[in-house]
């Protein structure tokens, strides 16, 4: 007798809406913890003596991490079954969340939050998705799924905002206890959860796995890097790019073996599929591109809290969550491949009305409109590109197939994470140093000192941090480089912000392309499979 066959088990369970109201639980503190993350990045640097890109660096890594195991946490799950590595997942958040709750300084955030929970999230996803397809049946299934999928939209619109409550009205680390106290509830229920197990091949393709890790995180680790300061910037970059180039010759050879593969290289075979994974991972790195430029630019530029900035950023996960259920519903007869065209088109006018504002806003209402133009071009694509990447897929591959997807999200999530802070800080030194070198007020040996100062570790600042690192400077020399740092930043993030419009402007283009190939139906099986 297995595991998931104890007689402790109801034999209900298998439909419990208990049961999808405590996996929907888990999937609101996978998506929520990311955006308590972002709002609160000021109040961790303040209360964590750290830096913003140090913060911002965190966040990326964790998106990264997830990314690059989740595939291999699919088979883990396979090897050592479903519910186990359910259950090890929901641990690797919760030591996460702890780790934040606890943080004395920025190298426990990035070992257990970023590191430790970014693996818990690869074995989570994969594992709720096998566990969902075997505790429910028909209707229940269909339902399941449904409540998951709203659980994870809820969250992306509830977030900032109940995260910026939390911080600014308690602590952002009363935020992360919350979590913990969330995966206990959800733990001390595991036995309504049945086993789903797995009788495919048990052999694990290790060198395709080693490869996977190589070419997500060497891309990602090379932007890290180069953001921080550091060096073999171009040696990480060379890493992925070939691993990357190796994992595809190498899944194909084995393929052609008949030997067992990290994944299927045939999944590509489709066009559907292909587009489809492109187009997830072009909508996330415009997400995480935002979701790091935005709240950095409220809470260092404007100097909001986290309430206000979450309340800021609310109009773009607000209209995202309302647009995509009202296109679930409304969609009718419209063509999929039309609505994406349309979701990746309202994005790109959103971001591009974003940069005249940027030097000009003293206030979030200034974002008002572009966000609720971006968030309805976001929630469009949500609401159509899961089922459009996995409908050409068979019913017996599509959880290997929406691994795959979700593996492309989470990568491009890492990478607009990564790329828009980095962005930002590099446009930031250049645009400071020039500043300070061409100041008429600054003598020599302060342009000098403010050009290796920013050489050494370019970091965003309000005006009121930069204050107080100025004191004891001459009045004309504080009033300088903080005029200096007012006209840099708007620069700096204009310049992060096009990682987002050109993802978009991608997209776009990629969107006619999908127009032309003829429309494909997911089954029902299919319909909700891509939960991450």
């Amino acid at each position: 007798m297995t595991e998931g066959e104890s007689p402790s088990v109801p034999a209900q369970a298998a439909g419990s809406q208990r049961l999808a109201i405590l996996l929907a639980m888990a999937m609101f503190v996978l998506v929520v913890d990311t955006s308590l993350m972002n709002v609160s990045i000021s109040a961790v640097v303040r209360d964590l003596d750290t830096t913003v890109s140090g913060v911002q660096s965190a966040i990326a890594l964790e998106a990264l991490v997830s990314a690059a195991f989740i595939l291999i946490g699919s088979k883990v799950g396979d090897l050592i079954g479903r519910k186990r590595a359910y259950v090890l997942g929901l641990l690797g958040y919760a030591v996460g969340a702890l780790a934040m709750t606890l943080a004395q300084g920025l190298t426990a955030i990035i070992i257990f939050w970023a590191v430790v929970g970014g693996i818990g999230a690869s074995l989570l996803l994969p594992a709720m998705q096998s566990l969902i397809h075997g505790n429910f049946e028909g209707a229940a299934q269909v339902k399941a799924y449904a409540l998951v999928g709203a659980a994870a939209a809820i969250a992306a619109a509830v977030g900032p905002l109940l995260g910026g409550f939390i911080t600014t009205y308690l602590s952002w680390r009363v935020g992360f206890l919350l979590e913990i106290l969330i995966i206990a509830i959800v733990l001390l229920n595991i036995r309504l959860v049945r086993d789903a197990p797995y009788t495919g091949p048990r052999e694990v393709d290790l060198v395709g796995a080693v490869l996977s890790v190589l070419g997500m995180g060497g891309i990602v680790l090379g932007i890290l890097v180069w953001q921080e300061g550091g060096e073999s910037v171009a040696a990480l970059l060379a890493v992925g790019a070939i691993a990357m180039a190796a994992l595809v010759f190498w899944l194909t050879r084995r393929k052609r073996q008949g030997k067992p593969t990290l994944l299927d290289p045939d999944l590509f075979k489709s066009k559907h599929f292909r587009l489809g994974i492109t187009q997830q991972m072009l909508q996330q790195i415009a997400l995480g591109g935002t979701m790091i430029a935005l709240p950095i630019y409220l809470q260092m530029v404007l100097e909001y809290n986290a309430l206000l900035s979450g309340l800021s950023i609310a109009p773009l996960s607000l209209s995202m969550f309302g647009m995509a259920l009202l296109a679930g519903r409304r969609a009718g007869t419209r063509r999929p491949s039309s609505i994406i065209r349309l979701g990746f088109a309202l994005l790109t006018v959103g971001m591009l009305l974003l940069l005249p504002i940027v030097p000009r806003a003293d206030s979030g209402w200034w974002l008002l409109v572009p966000l609720l133009i971006a968030g309805s071009g976001l929630g469009l694509l949500v609401s159509q590109l899961n089922n459009y990447t996995l409908a050409p897929i068979s019913e017996e591959r599509v959880s290997e197939a929406a691994g795959v997807n979700s593996a492309g999200g989470s990568f491009g999530l890492s990478f607009g994470l990564a790329f828009a802070g980095a962005i930002m800080l590099a446009t930031l030194s250049v645009t400071f140093t020039d500043m300070a070198e061409h100041s008429t007020v600054l003598p020599p040996a302060e342009q000098q000192q403010v050009a290796q100062a920013l050489e050494d570790d370019a970091e965003l600042m309000s005006n009121t941090q930069l204050e107080e690192q100025l004191k004891g400077q001459p009045e004309q020399i504080q009033d300088e480089i903080i005029r200096i740092n007012t006209d840099a930043r708007p620069l700096a993030l204009q310049v992060a912000l096009l990682v987002p419009i050109l993802a978009s402007l991608v997209g776009l283009a990629n969107s006619f392309r999908m127009v032309r190939l003829p429309d494909v139906k997911p089954s029902g099986s299919v319909e909700g499979m891509a939960l991450g």
